[in-house]
């Protein structure tokens, strides 16, 4: 009964206030003030404010908040595990080892490493061109502007 009683003075006075607006000609302002102090009657009205009295003081809607936050909890844990690992395997993966699973009969030099102790390194890649022609495009650039 208390809420209604503070909820009704509330928008009764912010009717006057949207009144005393609306004498200095200010009528947007008027009106919106006029809107926003209408939502508490509103909400007295849909039976809102009564339902929230009786939540906050219920020790049963305060147990359901406690394991809301305990499922908050558990989805912060598993997001921060996730996290630790997924860093983890990246950094497995920088150091060598495979990301991803290799069938058995893979070579050894399909994945870049020694087979065994006699065999032979895995063979380099072919030799670039020579480097006169990588440079003959800058080369033309530069003696087009006199350089």
């Amino acid at each position: 009964m208390l809420a209604e009683t503070v909820c009704s003075a509330v928008s009764a006075a912010g009717l006057g206030i949207a009144a005393v607006t609306a004498y200095r000609k200010r009528f947007l302002t008027a009106l919106r003030i006029a809107a926003y102090s209408l939502i508490p009657v509103g909400l007295v009205m849909t039976g809102a404010v009564g339902w929230l009295a009786s939540t906050a003081f219920s020790p049963l809607a305060w147990a359901g908040f406690g394991v809301i936050g305990a499922s908050w909890a558990l989805f912060a844990l598993v997001r921060a595990v996730e996290h630790r690992r997924g860093a983890r395997t990246a950094r497995a993966t920088a150091a060598g080892a495979p990301a991803a699973p290799v069938s058995p009969s893979a070579s050894a030099a399909a994945l870049g490493r020694k087979a065994g102790p006699g065999s032979r390194p895995a063979s380099a890649p072919p030799a670039s061109p020579s480097s006169s022609e990588d440079f003959s495009d800058i080369e033309a650039i530069l003696k087009k502007h006199g350089i």
